[in-house]
């Protein structure tokens, strides 16, 4: 009992902490205050540092110069249409809403956990949960209020069938079995901070692919033994109660319904097959054939893949509500889309402001001196001479991987937003590793295993 009264203390404390936090928005807001406000003293203290990639002298910049001010105000437009992330997730979320609105995706979680066996149910609900981030806020709407009725429908207890939903869609935020919007988004604002260091960097949308796979492997054994040996037994007896509705989750999905996954799959099939065309037909167009590496011949698919994602979305969600008879015409499928986009409207003002930041932080080159002066610490510490390119040694390359998934962790717990929280970490964090021979990739995939890890248990 004193042991789960500290626990109530520290998880009250959290959660006071956190309602006390404001909105996102203006937690970037006062960012850009301290910001400016440190710009000033760096560039009246002549703070310096050279990029020891490009041999350029970077020197702090007054945000409070004319120039800056005149950019700030000047390219205010600009710098929000041309923040990476916005354009990525508008674009696959246009597809991405259809593909929701039309039912696709609650009727795809249904025949993914329907009728399987009892023993099963656990790793199968995990595993849909995980993949059903995908379709963003449904997961949480319509997956873990039905895994509740399919456990009680089995006779298990339905709270852990939550359980086990709830860890899938929210434990699992990071992983899938292919890209998608979050991936999108995060590589995103990877790509800015990662051009502090190396101009000509550019991102791959599928960059942490076999990461993502890689966790999904590993999540759904680990949460199916949590749920069935530890927060099951726990929950004791369950007795049914006479009349619930727990009958719906069972039956059958509607033949309309059947018959728009199956048009929905043919749809995939079409998308698919329509790149596959675009990479491997004789001239293909999405590969460079004059570029030397094989890497760089694939840059134009790899920028396509948003592209790919918008199309596979929206053709199999059309398909689907076609078949299924949720879309009655072209009007529609386009109130689907400017419904998606409504929905988007907290996210764009998120990234009005922090697109400024990233900007503004940029302009005053305190990033790549805070990241080679970092990296050059992280040097010391690994024994490498000052100015090496030489990568660092693989015990001190995990303990800082471990650092920054600690560090994502908690502050996880008080800032819900997972790109807020990247936006003013990666400007930091990526060009800093970059320093010392780690993939912005690595930086990122480490940053999201943090980011995940507290979703089930922030109070936020």
């Amino acid at each position: 009992m004193a042991g789960m009264g500290i626990g109530n203390w520290l998880l009250n404390g959290v959660e006071k902490a956190g309602n006390k936090l404001p909105d996102p928005v203006f937690i970037f807001v006062w960012l850009i205050a301290v910001l400016m406000g440190v710009s000033v003293l760096g560039s009246t203290q002549g703070w310096q540092v050279v990029n020891p990639v490009t041999q350029d002298v970077i020197q702090a910049q007054s945000l409070f110069s004319g120039e800056n001010l005149r950019k700030l105000f000047e390219e205010m437009p600009k710098t929000l249409t041309g923040f990476a992330p916005l354009g990525y997730v508008l674009v696959v979320m246009l597809g991405a809403g259809v593909a929701e609105r039309t039912g696709l995706f609650g009727s795809a979680m249904k025949a993914g956990v329907r009728r399987v066996p009892k023993g099963l149910l656990t790793p199968i609900v995990i595993f849909v949960g995980i993949v059903a981030n995908h379709a963003a806020d449904a997961a949480y709407v319509v997956l873990i209020p039905l895994a509740a009725a399919l456990y009680a429908a089995a006779g298990r207890h339905p709270v852990a069938g939550i359980a086990a939903a709830f860890a899938g869609v929210s434990g699992g935020f990071s992983a899938n079995i292919f890209p998608g919007q979050l991936d999108a988004l995060l590589l995103g604002i990877t790509e800015p901070a990662a051009q502090l260091i190396d101009p000509s960097f550019s991102i791959n949308i599928a960059g942490n692919w076999w990461f993502i796979a890689g966790m999904t492997l590993l999540f759904v054994p680990v949460g199916w033994w949590v749920t069935d040996k530890i927060v099951e037994p726990r929950l004791g007896t369950w007795t049914p109660v006479p009349g619930a509705p727990i009958e719906d989750a069972d039956n059958p999905l509607e033949r309309q319904q059947g018959r728009g996954l199956v048009w929905a799959g043919l749809a995939a099939a079409l998308v698919i097959g329509l790149f596959a065309w675009l990479v491997l037909s004789p001239g293909a167009p999405l590969i460079d054939a004059e570029a030397e590496t094989s890497a760089a011949r694939l840059q134009p698919f790899y920028h396509s893949l948003v592209a790919a994602f918008f199309l596979l979305f929206l053709l199999a969600g059309i398909a689907y509500g076609v078949a299924a008879k949720t879309v009655r015409n072209h009007r529609d499928i386009v109130k689907m889309m400017s419904q998606a986009m409504a929905d988007m409207g907290p996210y764009i003002v998120l990234a009005f402001v922090a697109a400024h930041f990233v900007a503004l932080f940029n302009w005053s080159g305190l990033g790549p001196i805070m990241a080679v002066a970092g990296a050059e610490q992280i040097r010391g510490l690994s024994g490498i001479e000052p100015g090496s390119t030489d990568p660092i040694g693989a015990g001190l390359l995990f303990l800082l991987l471990v650092a920054i998934v600690l560090v994502s962790a908690l502050i996880n717990l008080f800032v819900g937003s997972s790109s807020a929280k990247w936006a003013f970490l990666a400007p930091i964090l990526v060009p800093m590793l970059m320093l010392v021979g780690v993939s912005p990739y690595m930086t990122t995939a480490a940053y999201r295993m943090g980011d995940s890890t507290t979703n089930i248990i922030t109070p936020l």
